[in-house]
């Protein structure tokens, strides 16, 4: 089918969608499966909290198996029922079908990137032996499994270009296997590193061996749901067993502090960044590298303020910090004299937030958010501003990876309506040059962002940034997908998704809200969104969805609210607590129990962000808004579609297990709380284009179904 023909069957499709919610249709209630249930009932200070399915906790029980499999086929029949679906699913495999290519790293004259020919379920390694020459596969992830769910979880050559390190993830599991392979020929050498989660490689310049961080091995059975504490760091030497590597880090005393391990530039500094859950709050000592016996010495910070290694012109080390400075700045410290007052300010703070610095040819390449979207300064060794990098528009830009002495870098630039386009960046003279630009089958130009700035609750100001077709209507009637993350201080900056394109396709409005938790405006703006603060996130979504229905963007019940893992917290939340005020609701992997989450895999580095139902003040926070604890019976809820995946072990699948029983349960009319349990899947990195694509399409296909989607406009 041409293009055309194929968007027509679409919009006819979106024209005859039927709704369960439509006046002129009978209710159809809907059958879901019974879920395994207990009489567990938690005291949590004095109050009781029953958890009446604790027992989908376990997701390996036969019980869990089968109640998996029940949900699947309800949620299945709904889907096959839609008869846009099949359309959907075509178009979007169709807009997902361009070349896709990641910012080259340079390693002793040698380019190495990724490449997608469009549809491929993993991305491939390649690598230019010289800048012109012509590409030369490395290692094809496709071909280590038949249906793409191995991934790689992280590729670093070896500083010669001889050996390329690279991790390997099965079906999306945060735990990692990493193994060696000689660049020449393409053969994997016989090392294999197990247990390793939340770590790369990091060679020394002789190419001998890596240093790497790992947890210890699980106990049988605990792999995809224990606790991870007491994370060691090794160094390995090629060709010994992973039994022989030296221990070079741990502290027994601190089960919850980690390490991440990096060797200067210049090779001859061994830095060990400590930190202890998600907080960008670090601890850093160092030694030199030839002197492998000596004891790591103390340089600066408590876990108080962030302390990001940059780079070191010998005994001076640079760093990315916030302290006394909210936005961040640079700062360089005399490791033979690193008393704070002896600090040297290189780059002061300024109005943007500082959010990433490399130091290539001999000068700072500084990454600021301005309101969200990227804004690229280059500075000398001195602080001295040079210029601005010119970008192509309001957008995200990244990478700009290299060493000191490289002349050129490479970065990407991507919007909501344009695909990453790849520039070379002379850094002498400031000339970026098109490296790779995809060829893509539909017209960005047809279609525009616009940002808002709507105020929250409290009356803070919160930046917006709406995408649709030009010149969409202000009528009330566009169908809006509102997204959100809100923690953690993780900026949500423009980049661009074949399958959100789809949904603009249909005539959809994307509107992303930055709210406060995340990173787009410094310290303040993430605290305000954490712990006893976290409503605030809440509040500034809540009020996103007013805002875009009294500016007439959309109406009730035409707004879909969507986020995914903290995302998928914020759309519990919002739902939970205005469930009158959205039509669909998309809650994806999603930490719905907020009073045991620290309990499983790593989530106890999220009390950063979360607090602890351990703690009396910080459990009435939590339990005020958690929600599981949240869903009321007797309630109309929006039409829902949880998703979760079975090998997700990060935010385990019991959080959302146990939120749509729960949801379930409750539900007082006809709307639909369906399930979506992907296999062999995990939290979302990796995941086969495949698996993506067809997610993104049966997400589409059920707003179409419950928003009641018109023919587009």
């Amino acid at each position: 089918m041409k293009r055309h023909s194929r968007l027509a069957a679409i919009a006819l499709a979106l024209g005859a969608a039927g709704s369960p919610m439509r006046a002129d249709e009978p209710a159809k209630p809907f059958k879901y499966p019974d879920a395994p249930r207990s009489e567990t009932v938690d005291d949590y200070h004095g109050t009781k909290v029953p958890d009446p399915y604790r027992p989908l906790e376990d997701p390996d029980s036969d019980a869990t198996r089968a109640w998996v499999e029940a949900e699947n086929k309800v949620t299945n029949a709904f889907l096959n029922s839609i008869p846009q679906r099949d359309a959907i699913r075509s178009r979007v495999t169709e807009l997902w079908d361009y070349e896709k290519f990641s910012p080259p790293g340079k390693k002793a004259g040698k380019y190495f990137f990724t490449h997608n020919t469009g549809l491929q379920n993993q991305s491939v390694l390649f690598v230019l032996d010289t800048f012109d020459a012509a590409p030369r596969m490395v290692l094809d992830p496709n071909k280590l499994s038949a249906d793409g769910t191995v991934a790689l979880a992280g590729t670093v050559p070896s500083d010669d270009g001889a050996r390329l390190a690279y991790g390997v993830a099965e079906a999306g599991s945060d735990w990692n296997v990493w193994k060696v392979r000689d660049v020449a020929t393409g053969q994997d050498l016989a090392d294999e590193i197990q247990w390793v989660k939340f770590s790369s490689a990091e060679w020394t310049p002789d190419g001998k061996g890596f240093f790497y961080g790992r947890f210890p091995t699980p106990e049988p059975g605990q792999d995809l749901k224990g606790a991870n504490y007491f994370q060691k760091v090794y160094y390995h030497i090629l060709g010994t067993p992973q039994e022989q590597d030296e221990l070079v880090w741990q502290d027994p005393e601190h089960k919850e502090w980690e390490a991440t391990p990096t060797v200067t530039d210049d090779g001859k500094y061994l830095i060990f960044t400590l930190h202890k859950g998600t907080d960008d709050k670090y601890r850093v000592l160092y030694r030199p590298l030839d002197a492998p016996k000596a004891a790591p010495v103390h340089l600066v910070g408590e876990f108080e303020a962030e302390y990001s290694f940059i780079d070191n012109d010998g005994p001076i080390f640079w760093f990315k910090t916030n302290k006394n400075a909210e936005r961040g700045k640079v700062v360089a410290i005399d490791t033979r004299d690193p008393k704070p007052e002896k600090w040297v300010e290189v780059i002061p703070e300024a109005a943007e937030t500082l959010d990433n610095v490399d130091v290539v040819g001999d000068h700072f390449l500084v990454n600021y958010l301005k309101d969200a979207h990227t804004v690229v300064r280059v500075f000398d060794l001195a602080g001295k501003h040079v210029r601005d990098v010119e970008l192509p528009g309001l957008g995200t830009a990244s990478g700009f990876g290299g060493k000191r002495k490289d002349k050129e870098t490479f970065y990407s630039f991507t919007s909501y309506n344009s695909p990453a386009t790849i520039y070379r960046y002379d850094v002498s003279t400031g000339a970026s040059t098109v490296w790779r630009k995809p060829a893509l089958k539909f017209d960005p130009s047809k279609y525009e962002t616009v940002q808002v700035f709507y105020t929250s609750k409290d009356g803070t100001k919160i930046p917006m940034f709406i995408t649709g077709r030009k010149g969409f209507p202000k009528d009330g009637k566009n169908p809006t997908l509102l997204y959100g993350y809100g923690g953690f201080n993780i900026p949500l900056t423009p980049g661009f998704s074949p399958s959100t394109l789809t949904w603009m396709e249909m005539g959809g409005l994307y509107a992303v809200a930055n709210l406060r938790g995340g990173g787009e405006y410094g310290e303040s703006w993430h605290q305000g969104g954490t712990r006893q603060r976290k409503q605030n996130v809440f509040d500034d979504f809540i009020a996103a969805a007013e805002w875009l229905i009294a500016e007439k963007y959309t109406t009730k019940s035409k707004l879909a609210i969507s986020g995914r893992s903290n995302g998928g917290l914020l759309v519990g939340a919002c739902m939970t607590q205005r469930p009158d005020l959205y039509g669909a609701c998309l809650p994806g992997v999603g930490v719905q129990d907020m009073l045991r989450f620290h309990k499983f895999t790593i989530g106890w580095a999220w009390i950063d962000d979360y607090g602890s139902s351990d703690n009396p003040e910080e459990f009435k926070a939590l339990h005020a808004y958690s929600p599981l604890h949240n869903v009321k019976p007797g309630t109309c809820f929006p039409p829902t579609m949880v998703t979760t995946a079975d090998h997700d072990d990060r935010v385990v699948p019991a959080h959302s297990f146990k939120f749509a029983a729960t949801l379930q349960a409750a539900q007082a009319c006809d709307n639909p709380v369906l399930i979506r349990i992907e296999t062999k899947a995990g939290h979302g990195a990796g995941k086969p284009t495949a698996k993506v694509i067809e997610e993104a399409a049966d997400q589409w296909a059920f707003l179409v179904k419950v928003l009641n989607v018109e023919a587009s406009r």
